[in-house]
């Protein structure tokens, strides 16, 4: 069966989607010179959806290559969320090119001055040392190859799986192919979505650096993935499609949404602690920023990522209850996009601060990190700024906008081949699938 995307559910998406786009022209006319807010929001919709594909694509690989069944019923929904990079990598590249041409204030090491030791009054010899990673060198070129790989190679597993349902099984070859490339594309995304994290969402914060937060980040994209997946299974199937979708199925991917937020909460805690016992300048800086100026946001994200899913999915029986899953799918898929809110805001804002000229950004860095650390501690944000220290109205309608583009571009990949992929090896296992 083949999904047909029909004009009701394209007009919603695009009016979400017209949505997003006046948000984002509202936010520009009354933004400040630099258009920070317009520009923080581009990026944290961008990173936060592209990563959700990616992570898509990489669970589905590494099912492949585990010869794991039980997803196979519905895996045309991995297959199109993972494809979303066609259109996120684009996106990231944009943020690139601003980067690139100083239409954003983005990233504090983006600025030439601070890394001329003839400058010494702005000279920063912290972000000096990171000059060979933290350049629009690596951030464009990085993001351009690894995206350009990462598309290629989930395309040709697709173009296999597809071929698999046209032409049968012919001995397993085709599927051999797919497990091929699948083998292939999970060192590229492992290794390779760390380095883009770096670039994309940790060097907002410069000076600072945890060798827990690649994790960390790729735990959030990863909830939200199964979230969004839980979603969009369950409007499919409240539309008649996925009848071989069955209560086992959500299930498991209840225990998946249940088991990574305590993973998400436990990759929180453990760089939280370890940062706070240590008691490091240049580490505690990031929590002491969002713990001081950020608390609302701060405990919340807490309560909806872990505290919530971890009460609500404890039982047995909830995780086969379809609206209770429903619920706790959408509580969590807002909740990561306000971690990631957290992880880029407040960095971005005092980038923006530094150039407009409230205050240098750490540039006593030069003279030991602790007093670079100690230094960006004083110029805590004091007032409430909008669309910086809590999501505006103006950050939900973009959401709304980014979310409707996605789920778009999703259902339209859907509409584009059968539903289920009657020729897998392992289909049968998946239908018949018991936990």
């Amino acid at each position: 069966m083949t999904y047909s995307f029909n004009g009701k559910n394209k007009t919603w998406l695009t009016a979400g989607i017209a949505v997003g786009l006046l948000c984002m022209a509202l936010t520009w006319f009354g933004d400040d010179d630099f258009h920070t807010r317009f520009w923080s929001n581009f990026l944290h919709n961008s990173v936060f959806f592209t990563g959700i594909a990616l992570m898509a694509g990489f669970f589905m690989t590494a099912s492949i290559t585990a010869w794991a069944g039980w997803y196979v019923v519905f895996k045309r929904v991995w297959e199109s969320i993972s494809l979303y990079l066609m259109v996120g990598i684009p996106l990231m590249l944009i943020v690139g090119l601003g980067v690139l041409l100083h239409w954003n204030h983005l990233y504090h090491w983006s600025d030439q001055s601070i890394l001329d030791p003839n400058v010494p009054e702005k000279f920063d010899a912290i972000l000096y040392g990171k000059k060979g990673f933290l350049n629009t060198t690596w951030y464009i070129g990085g993001t351009l190859l690894l995206g350009g790989i990462w598309i290629f190679i989930l395309n040709k597993i697709r173009t296999l799986s597809l071929k698999e349902d046209r032409e049968g099984t012919d001995g397993f070859k085709k599927h051999y192919g797919v497990r091929k490339w699948a083998a292939i594309f999970l060192p590229f995304a492992g290794f390779g979505s760390a380095a883009m994290v770096w670039q994309w969402v940790m060097s907002v914060d410069a000076h600072w650096y945890s060798t827990l937060f690649a994790w960390y980040c790729g735990a959030s994209w990863f909830v939200s993935m199964i979230s969004l997946t839980i979603i969009i299974i369950l409007f499919l199937k409240s539309k008649g499609y996925y009848q071989n979708v069955t209560t086992e199925h959500f299930h498991d991917l209840g225990k998946f949404l249940f088991a990574f937020s305590i993973f998400w909460a436990y990759l929180w805690f453990s760089q939280y602690m370890l940062i706070w016992y240590a008691n490091v300048g240049e580490e505690t800086v990031y929590f002491k920023e969002r713990i001081t100026n950020y608390p609302t946001l701060f405990y919340l994200n807490l309560g909806i990522n872990f505290v919530a899913p971890f009460f609500i999915l404890m039982r047995n029986d909830t995780k086969r209850k379809m609206g209770s899953l429903a619920f706790t799918a959408g509580l969590v898929l807002f909740g990561h996009w306000l971690d990631f809110f957290l992880m880029l805001k407040p960095g971005i804002l005092h980038t923006a601060h530094a150039a407009a000229g409230h205050g240098e950004h750490s540039a006593e860095a030069g003279h030991g990190a602790h007093d670079a650390a100690a230094h960006g501690a004083e110029h805590a944000v004091s007032h409430f700024e909008a669309g910086f220290t809590f999501p505006g109205l103006l950050e939900l309608g973009t959401f709304i906008g980014f979310l409707c583009l996605f789920i778009f571009f999703v259902l339209n990949m859907l509409s584009k081949a059968p539903l289920t992929g009657d020729n897998d090896p392992y289909i049968e296992e998946s239908i018949h699938h018991h936990t």
